[in-house]
């Protein structure tokens, strides 16, 4: 079975990461993932998510390194998921080509239906933050990601 890759963004706006809800209608519809989508066949990664974010948020970004790589194997095909650190440059996110988007606290992330691969982003997210806070705390300053 051929692996798919698929691009996504981690686009932080102060303790608030950005998900979009797939539709009812997809597989796994009205999961919450962070945006992105498929790389097409010799389509450069960061160039797919920068297409994506605009096709279905109508946002721009800036592309810029990679966040974390996750292998899951679905029922249907195994994905390689490339997660890029992303920063919004010009436009307000809307749901075009998913059910809904939104800011989320990175806290409560881990209380949302979530697609199985996207799920160690998610813990990434939170241990950035819990280390930071407690950084923080410390006196010391550190970035989430």
């Amino acid at each position: 079975m051929k692996t798919i890759i698929v691009a996504a963004a981690v686009i932080l706006d102060q303790e608030k990461v950005l998900i979009a809800q797939r539709k009812e209608e997809d597989v796994q519809g009205l999961f919450w993932e962070f945006p992105g989508g498929k790389v097409k066949e010799g389509e450069d990664p960061r160039q797919a998510l920068y297409r994506e974010l605009k096709e279905e948020l109508d946002i721009e970004a800036t592309v810029g390194t990679i966040f974390d790589t996750i292998y899951y194997e679905y029922p249907q095909y195994p994905v390689l998921l490339l997660v890029y650190r992303c920063n919004l440059a010009r436009g307000v996110p809307r749901p075009l080509g998913c059910r809904d988007v939104r800011w989320v606290p990175v806290a409560e992330l881990k209380s949302l239906a979530m697609p199985p691969a996207d799920l160690p982003i998610v813990g990434k997210l939170v241990a950035f933050q819990r280390e930071r806070d407690h950084g923080t705390a410390a006196g010391q300053n550190q970035e989430v990601c």
